[in-house]
């Protein structure tokens, strides 16, 4: 596949760094990371009406853009060079694909419209460590107004703030890939309990969730009842997906300022960008970013065939194999050019008052945010061997 960005894309591309580089710039970044909610509400804001992020991916008939997946993986890679203090992942790489794939035209209608409006989402489905069905353990029991949703979701992105919230449940007695549903739950709902969680990384806020007897009717549904996991599973290699693109992002930030410092410090007389071995250390890097950046690109073209009514269906099909690719990939260049980026600072690369310790703090933590490169590898392993993902 040829891949190069059309001219609208481009401009998309510069528009997104020239307002982060000034919006999200260190001092921005460090700011947000002091907050209690973690981002800046006016940043938000100017994000949802000045340049309309979150309604990118949306259709025009619920006041979007009209725009796919791709586009917004630009805005994604952008972001995650920035780190930008944002709910814009758990709102346009979880929450959005979640709806555009339901099937309740109601439940699209008012949260799809909210969110290109500048409402915040997230998506809330694991009860314990992992990213299987089994997962998923909280429980939706049938009464007479609906369903009584009880349990609790772990490491949920932007919980604590997230005005949405998509959550997955499961039949009482079902197991394994049956029996869940995932329904539509603003965040204020009686009963709905959330607690924010201390972080490594203190530019992306996590969240534990408790429903306690939290009541929703069928209408709250975006799929059939107990039919949900596969609406589930394809939500959770797109936001793979993103992340992969935002984890692009970031290993080029963290290659860059390593090349950057390395050509200003100097030893035995010249710059230490000269010598070698900080050449072969470097080049490494770039060689491992620049396959990430293929896998990204590529997996966010499959996702949005994926996301479109009339996309490609055998292209669509490959969703889960492009999603385990692009984790391996970049979650692997992004944790080795933070980790070489702090080493080839040498003393001042461990210091608070430089950003590597940033980068290397949002790598460890994206790494296990939507499973490790050790689990997408035995996921692409089952996927090769023709079982299922």
């Amino acid at each position: 596949m040829e891949f190069a960005f059309n001219e609208e894309q481009l401009m998309i591309q510069d528009s997104a760094a020239r307002f982060l580089a000034q919006a999200s710039d260190s001092h921005a970044v460090r700011t947000a990371m002091a907050r209690t909610d973690g981002h800046d509400l006016a940043l938000w804001q100017r994000i949802s009406d000045e340049l309309c992020w979150p309604a990118l991916m949306i259709p025009e008939r619920f006041g979007g853009l009209g725009l796919g997946f791709v586009e917004l993986a630009i805005l994604l890679e952008q972001s995650g060079r920035h780190l930008l203090c944002a709910p814009l992942f758990a709102t346009t790489c979880q929450a959005t694909p979640a709806l555009l794939l339901a099937s309740n035209p109601a439940v699209q209608d008012h949260w799809l419209g909210a969110i290109a409006s500048g409402a915040t989402a997230t998506l809330a489905f694991a009860s314990q460590a992992g990213l299987e069905a089994d997962s998923v353990q909280a429980q939706a029991e049938p009464c007479d107004a609906g369903y009584r949703l009880r349990g609790s979701y772990l490491q949920v992105i932007d919980g604590a703030q997230a005005q949405l919230l998509i959550v997955a449940a499961r039949t009482p007695g079902s197991q394994g890939e049956a029996g869940i549903s995932l329904f539509a739950l603003p965040a204020d709902s009686a009963g709905v309990v959330r607690t924010a969680l201390p972080t490594l990384d203190q530019t992306r806020r996590l969240a534990r969730i408790e429903l306690q007897d939290v009541q929703v009717t069928p209408a709250q549904l975006l799929s059939e009842a107990g039919q949900g996991w596969p609406l589930l599973r394809d939500v959770l290699h797109i936001a793979a997906i993103g992340l992969a693109a935002e984890q692009v992002g970031g290993a080029q930030q963290a290659l860059d300022l390593t090349l950057a410092y390395t050509a200003e410090r100097r030893q035995f007389g010249r710059a230490i960008s000269s010598f070698q071995a900080i050449k072969h250390r470097c080049a490494d890097l770039m060689l491992q970013l620049e396959c990430a950046r293929s896998a990204a690109w590529y997996a966010a073209c499959v996702a949005q065939e994926r996301l479109d009514p009339a996309g490609d269906a055998a292209v669509a099909g490959e969703l889960a194999e492009a999603a385990a690719t692009a984790q391996i990939h970049a979650s692997e260049a992004f944790f080795n050019a933070a980790a070489e980026s702090i080493q080839l600072h040498g003393g001042v690369g461990f210091t608070w008052e430089y950003d590597p310790h940033l980068y290397f703090k949002r790598a460890r933590a994206s790494e296990q945010l939507l499973g490790s490169p050790a689990l997408h590898r035995e996921r692409l392993a089952a996927q090769l061997f023709g079982e299922s993902l």
